[in-house]
Order: C-alpha cells, then structure tokens, then sequence
C-alpha cells in the first residue's frame, strides 16, 4: 500500500485547520510535521504546542520529523503533544540506537532519517529497530526545492537491503515529490511519499485526490 504524507511546511498557517482537513476528508492518512530547531538546518518551524493544538481537528497519523540537534531531550514531550511516528535524523543523533529506545519507550512508531549524502550503510546496525526510513531527497530545511535525482539509486539500494534482510520497514522519500516522479520513486521502492507544495498549493483536496488516484493505479499494476 502507498502512502501520502502532506507536509504541512507547504501549507498557509493562517488557514491550518481548513487544509488539513481537506487532506484528511479527501483521504490522506498521514499529515508529515517538520520540527525545525535552526541549529540543525538552517530554518526554525514549529514544535510541541503547534502540534497539540492541530491534534485537535485530525485524526491523521501525525507523522514528526525531528530536524533537530539531540532530538531524543523532546521525544516525551512530541509524544504528549500528538505525535504517532517520530523520525529522527541519524547525523543528528550522538547515539542514535538510544534515541530509538527513547522512541518506542514512548509508544510511538520510530522512524529514522538520512540527508542526501549520508550513506545507506550507517543504518545496518538498527535497521531491524525502525518501521521507517526517510531518505531525504533535497537537503533539508526548506521546502519547494527540485528532487536530487540519485535519491533513486538510495531507494533501490536500501530497498535490496530490507529485502535481504527480510524487513518491512517503509522507505519513505521527503523532498521534490511531484505527482510526476511519483512513479520512478515506487518503482524504486519507496511506499510513503512526502508531498508539500504538491499538495497545499491550489486546492489541498484535489491535490491530494489526484495523488491517491495515482497511488491507486500503481496499486492495481496500472501506471
């Protein structure tokens, strides 16, 4: 099954409740949060008290990516305010096995996620302990960016790993995701994608229908 994740870093606060809404209502299961520190990117978002105020008005997994240094000092606390799967970054973290632990400890699903130029490999020690990968196909901090075309060949990479290993860990791919490389990224082996400005410019709802849509043929064998 193929995923979409919005991310809301795409969408106008000042109409936050009404465009998440449209996502959920027109079938999005997930709604992706990132959580910027300025220290570890360069941009600062939102945290904890944005996130419990939107749990509120949606049911959706709340889907947390933690763009932060140390994440594990808030996993409590995102816990708290709403979040279901928290991801964190493995350049960010001193010990990262720890940070995990800290994760499921709390009752949330664990994800963990590599910028562009960091290497599949420095995750084998704990790919057994997430259900997430996300493989940043832009560098992070800002939204709107074009997708890193070698991203692909690290979907298809990790992918051939979790199949040797015999894991279901998700692939997840943030960064540049258009309904127009949608195709190329399952086919690669990713299975949530992360969609920000494709789905909150225009019309949150058609948008989101239209990914779906796809998502559904892909499903069926027919792209």
């Amino acid at each position: 099954m193929y995923i979409l994740a919005p991310s809301l870093l795409g969408a106008d606060f000042s109409r936050l409740e009404p465009m998440i809404r449209a996502t959920s209502e027109a079938g999005a299961q997930y709604l992706h949060l990132d959580v910027m520190d300025g220290a570890f990117v360069p941009s600062i978002s939102f945290g904890m008290p944005l996130i419990a105020s939107i749990r509120k008005c949606s049911d959706q997994i709340f889907d947390v990516h933690m763009m932060v240094q140390e994440p594990g000092r808030y996993v409590a606390d995102m816990k708290k305010a709403g979040a279901d799967l928290i991801c964190v970054h493995q350049e960010a973290c001193i010990h990262l096995d720890r940070t995990i632990s800290q994760i499921r400890e709390a009752g949330a699903m664990a994800g963990v996620a590599l910028n562009p130029a960091t290497p599949i490999s420095t995750l084998d020690c704990v790919l057994d302990q997430v259900d997430m990968v996300l493989l940043m196909s832009v560098n992070p901090g800002f939204g709107g960016q074009k997708f890193i075309p070698y991203t692909l060949e690290k979907i298809r990479c990790l992918k051939k790993t979790l199949t040797k290993r015999g894991l279901k860990t998700h692939i997840q791919v943030d960064g540049g995701v258009t309904l127009e490389n949608a195709g190329e990224l399952f086919e690669a082996g990713a299975d949530i994608l992360v969609a920000g400005s494709a789905v909150f410019k225009g019309d949150p709802a058609a948008n989101t229908r239209a990914f779906l849509e796809l998502f559904a043929r892909y499903e069926a064998g027919r792209p």
